[in-house]
């Protein structure tokens, strides 16, 4: 299924082996967490809710907010996205700097959560500059929780100060 996913997206047939993220498996227990900024119902996997829970709650005890914008995503999911992009003009290499391929993503784990707080734009780098990452920069681990694309990460992802999962 992958690979013909892949094809018709215009995913090289070697992309994990061109670097790209490992592949993951799409959870299969998960429990709602919230609306995201728009609305949509996120979820996670059990463990990985009590743990953001936990962490949303420490953050606030402090007066920090911390909001989730995209939580588990499926692999079908993950290829619309590829989709709206290419449909826009986007070509896959660029697309895939961003997003990774559909069965690589860690959001279909439900264990990656993109955060964002007030006052910054989502999903940019200016998330850095905020008080909610200096805090996840210093006490996420305690959750469980690291960032996945630091700057120059080996898969070819772009920085994504905002994208945090719970290590297993």
């Amino acid at each position: 299924m992958l690979r013909e996913l892949h094809k018709e997206l215009g995913i090289a047939a070697d992309y994990r082996r061109g670097g790209g993220p490992p592949a993951y498996e799409e959870a299969l227990e998960l429990v709602e967490v919230g609306p995201n900024l728009v609305g949509r119902m996120q979820r996670l996997t059990p463990e990985a809710a009590r743990q953001w829970r936990a962490m949303v709650d420490a953050a606030d005890a402090v007066g920090i907010q911390l909001l989730i914008v995209s939580g588990f995503r499926g692999i079908e999911y993950q290829a619309a996205l590829i989709r709206k992009k290419i449909n826009a003009g986007q070509k896959i290499d660029d697309i895939l700097t961003v997003n990774a391929a559909p069965g690589h993503s860690e959001h279909h784990t439900g264990r990656a959560v993109d955060i964002a707080t007030p006052g910054s734009r989502p999903l940019t780098e200016e998330f850095e500059s905020t008080d909610a990452f200096r805090w996840l920069e210093s006490r996420a681990i305690e959750f469980g929780f690291s960032m996945t694309y630091p700057r120059e990460n080996p898969w070819g992802i772009m920085y994504e100060p905002w994208h945090w999962s719970l290590k297993v």
